[in-house]
């Protein structure tokens, strides 16, 4: 389902949860629209994502009413996908919050699953493009956003992260700039 043939519904989709009328604090909060592209896009089958983002009912009831009001997409019928290392990824980004609100708890849930994906973190969240993941992390999880300082591809960042917390170190090289998989880690993304 993630072909250009999806796009424009998408886009319309993304577009009508934006056009809800929302608390006036929240209508510039940089999550609104970051979440109305993840919803967006797992309502129009792009990512990974469950019907739920990976968040109990009660707390997907929660973001949709914070953020948006009204009729909400039809969600896809997807099924979580299960990784042995979701807590490991969940702790890590709880822990590196911002802490200025309670959709950083939503969020942490929702990358965390999203990493069981098989693609590029950005496409398994279902938004639009890299950029959008960037201002994801800085928002919500500013200390991780500051590490990765060499621009490495985010799933493959937070599972390192991960790793190192737990002082295991996948690359043999002494540093990222010598070791074979350095493509594969910092190289473009389609």
């Amino acid at each position: 389902m993630n072909g250009p043939d999806r796009t424009p519904y998408r886009q319309v989709l993304q577009a009508s949860l934006l056009a809800t009328p929302v608390d006036t604090g929240l209508a510039s909060d940089p999550n609104r629209s970051l979440l109305a592209s993840i919803v967006a896009g797992q309502a129009a089958g792009f990512g990974c994502l469950p019907a739920q983002l990976g968040l109990d009912a009660e707390a997907y009831r929660q973001l949709l009413a914070t953020y948006f009001s009204g009729e909400m997409p039809a969600a896809t019928d997807r099924p979580r996908i299960d990784i042995p290392e979701w807590e490991d990824l969940h702790k890590l980004l709880i822990d590196e919050r911002a802490q200025r609100s309670v959709a950083e708890e939503w969020i942490a849930v929702i990358v965390a699953t999203a990493c069981a994906g098989s693609d590029h973190l950005w496409q398994d969240l279902g938004l639009i493009n890299r950029n959008e993941l960037s201002q994801l992390m800085t928002v919500n999880f500013p200390g991780l956003a500051q590490a990765n300082t060499g621009d490495m591809k985010w799933k493959k960042f937070l599972y390192r992260q991960v790793c190192s917390r737990e002082g295991i170190y996948v690359c043999p090289a002494p540093s990222c700039g010598v070791c074979t998989d350095f493509a594969k880690c910092f190289g473009p993304e389609n």
